[in-house]
């Protein structure tokens, strides 16, 4: 079923961002024109952590150098359900429970 999807996307013109070396902007293009067009699995899951792996752990580094003022995205780029939903997966990922994240949670910056 996931082929059929990506010949289609093939017919329209879509590239798969599936390729390595793909750059950060063709695989949010692809991912905008995936979700436009309620085709989310057009984007590989293999993609997807790739890209979701590099990202966060970039965030990560980030915070921990220079502190909690660095924006994960822009304001009002996601959704309340689509924050919840991601961080959820990380958790789970990361097989981390609820108490374990507030005690990350309320970490004063700085504090390892």
């Amino acid at each position: 079923m996931a082929k059929a999807r990506q010949r289609k996307a093939a017919k329209r013109g879509v590239r798969p961002a599936a390729r390595s070396g793909t750059a950060p902007l063709d695989f949010c293009a692809a991912a905008r024109d995936a979700l436009k067009r309620g085709e989310p699995d057009v984007i590989s899951d293999k993609t997807l952590q790739q890209v979701l792996t590099a990202a966060v752990k970039v965030y990560a580094a980030k915070v921990e150098r220079r502190g909690h003022d660095v924006a994960p995205f822009p304001r009002n780029a996601v959704t309340a359900t689509e924050s919840v939903v991601a961080a959820c997966g990380m958790i789970r990922a990361a097989d981390l429970n609820v108490f374990d994240v507030a005690i990350w949670f309320h970490r004063p910056p700085g504090i390892e």
